[in-house]
């Protein structure tokens, strides 16, 4: 009967058996191995009265002899000896230099030897390489194999889920100039349902894209920058049974789009002729309009000025200290971005100046002294202070920080005076949260101020010690306070440096409160 099974399992094909995590030990006095390799059975499925063999992914690395342990549900926690202990020689060797081993029962009959009437789930074998005593376990190849009824098994896991492969592609090929639309398409094998997100290195192109019943998924876009992309497809499947995969990157190579050619125009305005001393403006027009960048204005070769800004397509130069002569002017356009536009120069405008002739008239003249004004102005009215820290004393956060340059310009008739007052309310995370507008305080200063004023700083206002926002006291800047007072006019620059308490109690967030400045 053995040399029979052995026979028969030399001449079946070899299946891939899945390797199980379990190692078990044969005999009392024998070390555990490392698993070193897989078997696989004979053929991928089977009834429970047939036989098969065990076949091994190379081979032992020592001992003379092996011997096979089965596990699994029903029989001993220890496992059952399906083969034992027996010299290597004996058995055929296998393509990958392992070893053929026929298992000299059947399942079934394993199963009755020890008790089992059922035969369910997974069950796990141990090719085991060992002395001639077998004392000494040298490595063992693990497999599987999984009873889907009593009388039935395969060596695949019906419960495990079944791989996907993705693919992408692109119409049109690479490279392309930017602003092309393109179209990457990922193809799913096996087609099933669930989204493809195309990325662009790390970046999401665009939102998931679902896949239809050919396990085809499309994106179209424009927008790639001019640049090299890195195109992958990730695939994730709606539900259980299959797995999620990700295409191989797929190089694309956008280049800038050509560059377009512009047009300059130049007019002068008087036309042809102006008198010395008169205002000549001149005047650039740029086609496209969009094109940013900026106009050299220049007279018989030599620049006039600094190059000017373009703005809406038109730049403009005025001058009145042109010599009296022959003039010829030109406009030169120089683009911001000479990847997206062609730079351009006018046809050159001819232009005569002539000498000064004096002349007499005469004028009245009437003037009108006006109120003025008096006005205050902030032009940055964002102050960050940093991140409050715990004081020496560990019973308060604290942070310091400077009020952003403050603007008066007093302008009126009669030189009345001023003061600049300041108040703030509580500090709030927008959460229900608050600081109370008493725990800040300041030391004005003055930036600057114009000759002819005099300016005071008002007197510094302490911080309270970290009141809670319910307070009612009147400390701090929850008071209005003096800035500065002046007089003489003119404009000022007021400052302050900034004090805030934090009770330990407040919650961590971001904090903002308004302080409303007034000048009278």
């Amino acid at each position: 009967m053995f040399q029979h099974r052995l026979l028969r399992s030399a001449a079946a094909g070899i299946a891939t058996l899945v390797a199980a995590g379990t190692v078990s030990v044969l005999a009392a006095g024998a070390a555990n191995a490392a698993v070193v390799g897989s078997l696989t059975t004979s053929t991928p499925n089977g009834a429970d009265t047939s036989a098969f063999s065990v076949s091994s992914s190379a081979a032992c690395p020592g001992g003379t002899n092996l011997s096979v342990l089965l596990t699994g549900p029903g029989f001993p926690a220890a496992g059952v000896n399906a083969v034992g202990n027996t010299a290597q020689s004996i058995y055929q060797a296998n393509a990958a230099g392992g070893l053929v081993v026929p298992l000299p029962e059947t399942m079934r009959q394993y199963a009755s030897d020890n008790g089992v009437s059922t035969l369910s789930g997974q069950y796990n074998f141990d090719l085991e390489c060992r002395g001639a005593f077998g004392t000494q376990d040298f490595g063992d190849f693990t497999g599987s194999i999984w009873f889907t009824s009593n009388t039935t098994w395969q060596n695949t896991n019906p419960n495990a889920s079944t791989p996907t492969s993705t693919t992408v592609t692109t119409n049109p090929a690479s490279p392309v100039t930017a602003g092309t639309s393109v179209t990457f398409t990922a193809d799913e094998t096996p087609a099933t349902a669930g989204n493809v997100q195309f990325m662009d290195g790390a970046t999401a192109l665009g939102a998931a894209v679902a896949v239809d019943a050919n396990g085809m998924a499309t994106l179209n876009t424009n927008t790639l920058a001019a640049a090299s992309h890195s195109i992958t497809a990730v695939f994730t499947p709606s539900g259980t049974g299959f797995t999620g995969s990700t295409s191989s990157a797929l190089t694309y190579v956008v280049n800038p789009a050509a560059a377009t050619p512009t047009t300059t125009a130049l007019a002068v305005s008087p036309a042809n002729t102006a008198a010395q001393f008169s205002a000549v403006t001149l005047s650039a027009s740029i086609s496209p309009t969009g094109a940013a960048g900026t106009v050299q204005f220049s007279d018989n070769g030599t620049s006039l000025g600094a190059p000017t800004a373009v703005s809406s397509g038109t730049a403009t130069l005025n001058t009145s200290t042109l010599a009296v002569g022959s003039h010829s002017f030109t406009a030169t356009f120089v683009p911001s971005n000479t990847t997206a536009y062609i730079g351009s120069a006018s046809a050159a405008v001819p232009y005569s100046i002539t000498a000064f002739t004096g002349s007499t008239a005469s004028e009245t003249i009437t003037t009108t002294v006006v109120s003025g004004s008096l006005v205050i102005s902030v032009p940055d009215s964002q102050v960050t202070l940093p991140s409050p820290a715990l004081d020496s004393a560990g019973d308060l956060f604290t942070t310091t920080g400077t009020l952003k340059p403050v603007t008066v310009t007093d302008t009126r008739a009669g030189n009345p005076g001023w003061t600049v007052s300041g108040q703030v309310g509580d500090f709030s995370d927008g959460q229900n949260h608050a600081i109370s507008g008493e725990n800040l305080g300041w030391a004005p200063n003055v930036v600057d101020n114009s000759t002819a004023q005099t300016v005071t700083v008002g007197a510094p206002v302490q911080a309270a010690n970290g009141v809670s926002a319910g307070d009612n006291g009147t400390a701090g800047l929850k008071q209005s306070r003096t800035l500065a007072t002046g007089t003489g006019l003119g404009t000022t620059h007021l400052s302050a440096g900034l004090t805030l308490n934090v009770p330990t109690s407040t919650v961590a967030g971001t904090y903002t409160a308004t302080l409303t400045l007034t000048a009278i």
